[in-house]
């Protein structure tokens, strides 16, 4: 069976990750001289004490290839055709450690990388995707082919409370365009050719969340459906109701937005990810 790898930006709990049987790689998040791996060492609970109540902001870095020739060499045991799907390489170093892993691993054991364009769960429903393609038997050359057709139709909308943590962390991308003209407003982001785009500027979350909730309702059919947050589960309780009956047998992915993802998105954030089924 083809083994699916990715890594911690992709925030996919642990049920999920257990029950298709998904390897997941962390970043690191570094708080001043303190470095911690993404989900390992750190929970999503305790990274945002940290970041509201603490003087220093985080920062992140990529694994080192070394972490994925271990998990590759892991998998290798149990399979010979391993696919790995990653952040965005316009947002994070980790997709050239992936190549730089497969270049030294040995040809017992093949491996298929792809770029998802996409971070958290807009990267983690591809690799759902994925595997359960893989659960059903599929070949390795036929998932990767799934995968390529889904990124095009793969959405990700951030409603952010501020663009502070976004712009300090070097990840403001076209959403540049925003500051300077925030004072009182929600940004309205979006995903776009694997970087942050700015959609809109709304006067109030509540805008802010019937505006996502219009934008996702114009994306239908919708084959996968996510929703996300960093500190406020409650705040995605409107979209949930809203847009539940709009996914596949009103199943809905909930993820808690993790440390790596966390320290660009800040507090108050939520997320909406999808794969937009056929017209």
């Amino acid at each position: 069976m083809v083994k699916v790898v990715t890594d911690s930006c992709a925030d996919l709990s642990t049920e999920i990750v257990k029950e298709l049987g998904i390897s997941v790689v962390p970043l690191n998040v570094y708080f001043g001289d303190a470095s911690f791996k993404d989900g390992v060492d750190i929970t999503a609970e305790e990274f945002y004490d940290r970041l509201i109540k603490g003087p220093i902001l985080p920062k992140t870095t990529a694994p080192a290839p070394g972490a994925f020739i271990e998990t590759y060499s892991q998998l290798a045991a149990e399979s010979d055709e391993i696919l790995s799907i990653h952040i965005s390489q316009k947002l994070s170093g980790t997709y050239n450690s992936v190549l730089l892993a497969t270049q030294q691993l040995s040809k017992e054991c093949r491996v298929e990388v792809i770029d998802s364009l996409m971070v958290s769960m807009g990267q983690g429903l591809l690799a759902i995707k994925a595997a359960r393609a893989a659960k059903e038997g599929v070949k390795l050359d036929q998932i990767v082919d799934l995968v390529k057709k889904a990124i095009p139709k793969t959405r990700l909308f951030f409603l952010l409370d501020t663009l502070v943590y976004l712009h300090k962390g070097g990840r403001l991308g076209k959403a540049q365009a925003f500051l300077g003209s925030l004072l009182n407003i929600k940004p309205l982001l979006h995903i776009q050719d694997g970087e942050v785009h700015p959609l809109e500027r709304v006067r109030s979350r509540q805008k802010g969340v019937s505006r996502l909730i219009e934008l996702v309702k114009g994306s239908t059919p919708i084959e996968e459906l996510a929703l996300m947050y960093t500190t406020n589960p409650e705040g995605v309780e409107t979209l949930n109701t809203e847009l539940a009956p709009l996914a596949p047998k009103g199943h809905v992915y909930r993820a808690k937005i993790g440390p790596t993802i966390g320290t660009y998105a800040g507090p108050e954030a939520i997320a909406v990810g999808l794969i937009e089924g056929e017209k």
